[in-house]
This record gives C-alpha cells, structure tokens and sequence, in this order.
C-alpha cells in the first residue's frame, strides 16, 4: 500500500508545511521530482506546464500521497499566460512562498552561422525569458513574507562549454546566472532569496526538445573523456538528486543564502 502524506509524517521533517511552491516545467524531469518532494515535505504545489498527461499525473500522483495541487496550462515565454498562472496560484492557495523556475530546452544545436534567428530567438525565448516573467509576476505575491527562488541554469555556460552547437542554450544559461545575482540584491530588502543550480547531465526527457542538425559535426572537437566520465557516480545524476537540492533552498534551512549558484553534476564539470 502506498504511503500517505499523514504516513511520511512520522517518517521525516516536514520542512515546508504550510509553504505554497510554484514550479514551472512541472510535468517531467527535475521539475517532476521536485513536485513530489516539495508536496512531501509539506508544500501546496502549483504544477506550471504545458497541457501534457504527465503534468496531469504529476497532480495526481500529489493528491494520492494527501497533498494539494493545481496544474496551470502555461507556456512561460508567454507574458499574458505567466501573469494569469501565477496569479492563479496565489488566488488558490493565498500566498506564494517558493518559486522554481526550472522550464526550459535545449533548442536546436547548430554552428553560429547556421543556426537561424528564429531557432536562436526561441531558445531564449523559453529559457531566460521564461525566467524572467515567471519572477517578475511571482514577486508581487511573495514581496509580503519573504520567500525562496530557485532558478534552474546548468553547467554549460558557466562551467562547461563543450556542447557544440549549444551556442543559443548556453548563452540563455549564462544569462540567467547574471540575472539571478541581479535579483538577489534586488530582492533582498523583501527577504526573497535567490539562487541559481546548475545540473550536469541528469536522466531527463529534455531530448525529446533537441534538435541537432547535421552541421555540428563540421565544427565538433574531439574530446576524449574517462570510462564513465563522471567521477563521484560514473553516470549520468538523477531528478530526484537535484530535488533535493531544490528542498534544501526552498526550506528555512538555507536562509542565508542568497545569489548563488549551486553545481550538482558529481564533479563532470571538472573534467
């Protein structure tokens, strides 16, 4: 038998009992499994994605456990949809205390000179632009008592830049790192933290939103890395493992820290 949320309570600390957490790109992935563990630890949780059936069943895998959820259809390059979601939450529940801004894509891999404006727009578009409506139209409802976001970057644009082709991606990456230091100070005098994680590679379905054209193989170089070629676990992290990192930053437990950005690759980074 499946356990409920009233089982887990005497099983672990509840740390975000009674906390409202936004999570977009909610459906999948790291925002999936960091849904579950957020509502298991407490958290109301409002699941911000596309209309897709995993985003259904992440809601009601929530309300099976005991937990309370509401899927929000959004598409986050959308400033209309990502006011009306966040919004949505905070009429929902009352208030918003976390926010994950994990949406995001890979796009499509392509040399500079081939890769199209629209292609290199779209990129953006999701990733630093998502990131920004989604705390801009946060912020009003968090302003009152304070709260944590998390900001999902990665390690290429920051530590890593090895992914050939992956010019518009990193770049998008990159700026959501300066962007999240920007908002750390900005924010502070609301006590609002802000940080930013960067995953390495993580057992997700972002490929099925990767489009690689063959002209990467004209500018590719060759790099040989160690059998496993991730040091601390030798394959790739999984969702579940960068959840956590998303539980300790949005818990009163990393109350101070703010304008950070936390790798979580197992040292691939490194290489």
């Amino acid at each position: 038998m499946p356990a409920t949320m009233t089982d887990s309570k005497t099983k672990i600390e509840k740390q975000l009992e009674g906390k409202v957490a936004v999570i977009t790109g909610a459906g999948s992935g790291i925002g999936r499994a960091a849904a579950l563990l957020l509502a298991q630890h407490g958290a109301k949780i409002a699941l911000v994605d596309l209309i897709d059936e995993r985003s259904e069943e992440v809601e009601a895998e929530i309300e099976r456990m005991g937990g309370e959820a509401i899927f929000l259809d959004t598409d986050v390059s959308d400033a209309a949809r990502v006011e009306k979601a966040m919004n949505g939450a905070a009429e929902k529940f009352g208030r918003i205390d976390i926010l994950f801004a994990n949406a995001g894509v890979n796009g499509t891999l392509s040399p500079i000179e081939h890769l199209t404006p629209e292609d290199w727009d779209r990129t953006l578009e999701i990733n630093l632009k998502g990131t920004f409506l989604s705390v801009k139209f946060a912020i009003p409802h968090m302003k009152g008592d304070g709260g944590s976001i998390v900001i999902t970057s990665s390690i290429n644009g920051s530590r890593k830049y090895t992914g050939f082709g992956m010019s518009a991606y990193s770049s998008s990456k990159a700026g959501q790192v300066a962007f999240m230091k920007m908002a750390a100070l900005e924010l502070a005098g609301y006590g609002i933290r802000v940080n930013a994680i960067c995953p390495g590679a993580i057992q997700t379905n972002i490929g099925e939103n990767t489009h690689r054209t063959p002209e990467v193989e004209e500018i590719e170089i060759p790099i040989q890395y160690p059998e496993g070629s991730h040091p601390l676990e030798h394959h790739a992290g999984a969702p579940e493992q960068v959840a956590e990192l998303v539980l300790f930053l949005g818990s009163d437990r990393s109350n101070h820290i703010s304008g950070t950005q936390i790798y979580v690759d197992g040292a691939e980074s490194l290489l």
